[in-house]
């Protein structure tokens, strides 16, 4: 995304930046009963960032102890090259459908903020546009079993079209796939110029971990989760 184009649309670059925080790694190499695949938003250094720490945060604070929380922060520059993005969408796929093989039981949660939200909602897709060129690293759609594994997605201040065309005209509309449709929850403040066309409130974009939309996502995962069947104990 050039910062000009921005700059132009009235997206404060400082609206997409957030602080740094610390990813919760689980406690050992055993599965986890949950694991959060989070993309961190424009800017926001390695881990989960602030909006991820906060929904991890409500979420551990809603299972109390009664279920393991893994995280995995989703690897990929965050920058204002939103075709780098891509590398985002390789590394989230790649975690998935690692861990759905190897943990089959854990409920994964696959979240993520700003650009975030737009990596972890081309990683649902379940199609290519006509035309359309994959990046490299991505040879196609999740394959439809993972999608058992996947007990929710939550999307924080999800670019909209038009932002989307601002950061990379050859963007793809970003299309939640039907297998993970009905277990997404999408998130926009009020205002945010991001995710809400016409919306003028550039602080609404980095609100998402103090306005109760964190606490709100992790309810929703709950919820989710207590929807799918119990982690079996095989001997």
């Amino acid at each position: 995304m050039k910062l000009s184009s921005v700059a132009a649309a009235g997206i404060s670059v400082a609206a997409l930046m957030g602080p740094q925080a610390t990813a919760v790694a689980a406690a050992d190499n055993s599965c986890p009963d949950i694991e959060v695949v989070f993309a961190r938003g424009t800017f926001e250094a390695p881990g989960v960032g602030a909006t991820g720490q906060a929904f991890i945060d409500a979420l551990n604070a809603r299972v109390n102890g009664k279920d393991t929380v893994g995280v995995y922060p989703v690897s990929y520059p965050a920058s204002l090259d939103f075709q780098q993005a891509a590398a985002g969408v390789s590394d989230a796929s790649n975690e998935i459908e690692a861990l759905s093989a190897s943990c089959p039981n854990t409920r994964i949660v696959l979240g993520g903020y700003s650009q975030g939200a737009a990596v972890a909602g081309y990683t649902t897709t379940e199609t290519v546009p006509v035309g359309f060129v994959l990046p490299t690293g991505i040879s196609g759609p999740m394959p439809p079993a993972v999608a058992t594994h996947v007990a929710a997605v939550v999307l924080f201040g999800t670019p909209s079209d038009w932002v989307l065309g601002l950061a990379d005209h050859s963007a793809p509309p970003i299309t939640i796939g039907s297998l993970y449709e009905p277990k997404t929850l999408e998130l926009c403040a009020p205002g945010d110029p991001v995710c809400s066309p016409g919306g003028l409130d550039r602080s609404a974009h980095s609100a998402y971990r103090s306005n109760g939309m964190a606490d709100q996502a992790a309810e929703f995962v709950v919820n989710a989760i207590a929807t799918t069947p119990a982690r079996q104990v095989l001997s």
